[in-house]
C-alpha cells in the first residue's frame, strides 16, 4: 500500500585400425612374399611354425606382430581438398552469447514434487523395464553361448581323428585329392607343414570348394590359433570358429603338421543379432503396454483417495472462522471402508470433521453467551452511568459554595463517567455488528461524508495538519451514513491519539475497480511490527510505543474492521516510521458520473 492516496548428441567414433581384417584382399600383400604360379599356395612362415604339444594349451599356430596378425592396416585417409578459398565472401559476424540453457535438473521436477500417480507408474515402468532387459539381455547370452557350443563340438569332433593319430595327407600342386575337409558342407580347412613344403587351404561353401590365398592362410598362420576355438575375421570370407592341432602326414617322410579347421558363425550371429532386436521390441511393446495399463489401473485405484481429497477441499474452502458452521461435508461411506488403507483415511477424516463440528459448535455457544452478556451488560450500565453523569452535573451547578477538593472529585467522576459510556456505548455496537443486526443502506456520498470527519478532527485538534485528496466527482456507495461516519472518524481519532502535535495527516478517497478505497495517512512514529499483526483486534492497544495525546478504549479499530466488513469490505495496515496508511475498502455500488 502506498503512503499517499492512489490514483490509478555425439557421433560414433571412427572403427579402430586393427578392424582391417575384414576388408576383403583378392592377392598377397608385400609381406606375403612371392605367390605360387597358380595362386594356390602362400609361402609358408617357418619361424611362425615351431612344432608344439597341443596337449599343453599353448597356440599350435603361434601369433605374429599385432599389425600382422589383423592384416595390413588401413591407408591414411587423404587430406580434403574441400577448403573453402580464402578472401571470398564477406566475413561472418560473430555470434551473439546465447542465455544459458537450462540443465535437466531444473527442467524435471525432483522425486518429492511427483504426485502419487507419477510415482506408482514410473515405479511400475522402471521396474518392468529393468526386468525386461535383463531378460533380454541373459536370453541374448544364452543364444549366442549355446550356439557357439555347438559350433565347438562341430570342430571338436572333425579334430577328434586326426588327433588320435589318423595322419594327414598334403595334395601336390595340381592334384584333384584336396587333402583333408572341413567339418560339413561349409567350413574352413588350412594345412601348415613344419618343413618347406607348400601350404595348403580350402573353404566350402554353398557345395563349392574355394582355395584359400595368401594373404588368408597368412592371416590364419599369424592368428596364435591352438586347441581352444576362437573367433577370426578371415579377409573376404567372414567370420570363423577355428582350432588347430598338429598331426603328421602321410607324404614326405610323414612330415609334422598343423592342421586348422573353421567353421562359419556369420549365420550365428545374424540369429543373435536379430534375437537382440526381437527383445528390444517386445521390451519395448511391453513398457508401453505397461504404461497404459497401469496408468488406468492405478488411477482407478486412487479414485477413491482423489474424492477423499476433494472432500478436505471442500470444508478447507468453507468459512470456519466465525459465526455458526454448518459443518456438512463428510466423506461418502463407500470410502469408509476400514479393511483398505483409503478408507482407513477416510474414515478417520469423518471421525475428525465430526469433532471439528462439535468443537465450532462449542464455539459458537460461546461466543454467542458472551455476547449476550456484553450487550445485556451494556444496557444494563447506561442508565447507572447516565444517572452519575447528571449527578455531578448537578453539583457543578450548585449554589451554594463547594470545596475545592470536592468540585475536583466530581469532576473527575464526570469525566471518568463519560469514559466509561463511551466504553459501553461501543461494546453495545461490537455485540450487535457480531449479532448481525441488519445496518441502514441509503446512497452515501463519501465525499462530503470525509470532508465534514475531517472538519470535526481539525475542531478537535488544530494542532495537527489535516488534509484532503478527493476526487473531482463524488464517490457514492451503499451503506450506513453513521456507521461510515464512524469508519473514518475513528481513523482520524486513532492518528490524533497516537501521533504528535504537527503531525500530518491526509485523507483520501480512491475509486479502484469495483471498490473505494478510504486512506487515513500519516507521517508519525508509525505501528510497531510487533503490533501490526493484531492492531485491528479489540483491546489491542499501542499506547506503550506510540505517543499518547489522549484516552484509547483500544476498541476503536476493531469498530473499524466489524463495520467494514458488515458493510461487506475489508480494512488494510501498511506502517513503517514515518510512513503510515490505514485503509478501508468498500464495494463500490454507484460509479462516480464523469
Amino acid at each position: 500500500m502506498s503512503s499517499s492516496p492512489r490514483s490509478e548428441q555425439v557421433e560414433n567414433p571412427a572403427e579402430p585400425a586393427d578392424t582391417a581384417d575384414t576388408t576383403d584382399t583378392d592377392g598377397p600383400t608385400d609381406t606375403d612374399g612371392p605367390a605360387d604360379p597358380d595362386g594356390r599356395y602362400g609361402p609358408p612362415e617357418r619361424a611362425d611354425l615351431p612344432a608344439v604339444d597341443p596337449g599343453d594349451g599353448r597356440p599350435v599356430v603361434p601369433a605374429g606382430p599385432a599389425d600382422d596378425v589383423r592384416g595390413p592396416a588401413s591407408a591414411p585417409s587423404a587430406p580434403s581438398s574441400s577448403l573453402a578459398p580464402s578472401g571470398q565472401g564477406e566475413p561472418a559476424e560473430p555470434d551473439l552469447p546465447s542465455p544459458p540453457a537450462l540443465g535437466w535438473r531444473e527442467r524435471v521436477r525432483p522425486w518429492s514434487a511427483w504426485t502419487l500417480r507419477a510415482k506408482l507408474v514410473a515405479s511400475m515402468l522402471a521396474l518392468f523395464s529393468v526386468l525386461s532387459l535383463a531378460t533380454g539381455a541373459f536370453t541374448v547370452v544364452a543364444l549366442d553361448r549355446q550356439l557357439t557350443s555347438q559350433v565347438d563340438d562341430q570342430l571338436r569332433a572333425s579334430l577328434s581323428q586326426y588327433v588320435q593319430g589318423k595322419p594327414i595327407r598334403i595334395p601336390s600342386t595340381g592334384s584333384d585329392d584336396n587333402g583333408p575337409r572341413g567339418p560339413g558342407d561349409e567350413g574352413l580347412v588350412a594345412v601348415f607343414p613344419a618343413s618347406g613344403l607348400q601350404v595348403f587351404g580350402t573353404a566350402s561353401s554353398d557345395q563349392r570348394s574355394t582355395d584359400l590365398t595368401a594373404a588368408q592362410l597368412s592371416q590364419l598362420s599369424r592368428a596364435g590359433l591352438g586347441p581352444r576355438p576362437t573367433t577370426l575375421t578371415v579377409s573376404g570370407l567372414g567370420t570363423y570358429r577355428l582350432v588347430a592341432t598338429q598331426g603328421v602326414s602321410q607324404d614326405y617322410n610323414s612330415v609334422a603338421v598343423t592342421l586348422v579347421v573353421g567353421l562359419p558363425i556369420d549365420q550365428q550371429q545374424r540369429t543373435v543379432q536379430r534375437m537382440v532386436v526381437i527383445a528390444i521390441g517386445t521390451a519395448l511393446a511391453g513398457i508401453t503396454l505397461v504404461a497404459l495399463v497401469g496408468t488406468w489401473i492405478v488411477r482407478r485405484n486412487l479414485e477413491p483417495l482423489r474424492r477423499v481429497a476433494g472432500t478436505a477441499t471442500r470444508v478447507s474452502q468453507l468459512p470456519l472462522d466465525s459465526g455458526q458452521v454448518a459443518l456438512a461435508e463428510r466423506v461418502d461411506p463407500a470410502d469408509t471402508d476400514t479393511r483398505t488403507e483409503v478408507g482407513q483415511v477416510g474414515a478417520a477424516f469423518n471421525e475428525m470433521l465430526v469433532h471439528v463440528d462439535s468443537a465450532l459448535n462449542a464455539r459458537h455457544q460461546s461466543e454467542q453467551r458472551v455476547r449476550q452478556f456484553v450487550a445485556d451488560a451494556s444496557h444494563e450500565l447506561r442508565t447507572p452511568l447516565a444517572s452519575i453523569k447528571g449527578y455531578a452535573e448537578l453539583s457543578r451547578r450548585e449554589p451554594e459554595p463547594v470545596p475545592g477538593s470536592v468540585s475536583h472529585a466530581m469532576g473527575r467522576i464526570e469525566s471518568e463517567a463519560n469514559r466509561m459510556s463511551s466504553l459501553v456505548e461501543d461494546l453495545l455496537l461490537l455485540a450487535r455488528l457480531d449479532a448481525g443486526r441488519p445496518l441502514d443502506h441509503t446512497t452515501v456520498d463519501l465525499s462530503m461524508l470525509v470532508i465534514n470527519a475531517v472538519s470535526d478532527a481539525h475542531a478537535a485538534a488544530p494542532d495537527h495538519r489535516w488534509g484532503l485528496d478527493l476526487p473531482p466527482e463524488p464517490v457514492e456507495v451503499q451503506g450506513d451514513p453513521a456507521r461510515l461516519h464512524q469508519i473514518v472518524a475513528n481513523l482520524l481519532g486513532n492518528a490524533r491519539t497516537h501521533t504528535p502535535r504537527h503531525t500530518v495527516v491526509t485523507t483520501a478517497v480512491r475509486t479502484e475497480g469495483d471498490w473505494v478505497r478510504i486512506s487515513v495517512h500519516d507521517n508519525g512514529p508509525g505501528v510497531p511490527e510487533s503490533l501490526q499483526q493484531n492492531v485491528f483486534e479489540r483491546f489491542a492497544r499501542g499506547d506503550d510505543a506510540r505517543n499518547r495525546a489522549g484516552g484509547s478504549t483500544g476498541l476503536g479499530l476493531s469498530i473499524v474492521t466489524a463495520v467494514a466488513k458488515a458493510h461487506g469490505g475489508r480494512v488494510e495496515l501498511d506502517s513503517r516510521p514515518g510512513d503510515t496508511t490505514f485503509s478501508v475498502l468498500l464495494p463500490l455500488t454507484t460509479a462516480p458520473q464523469h
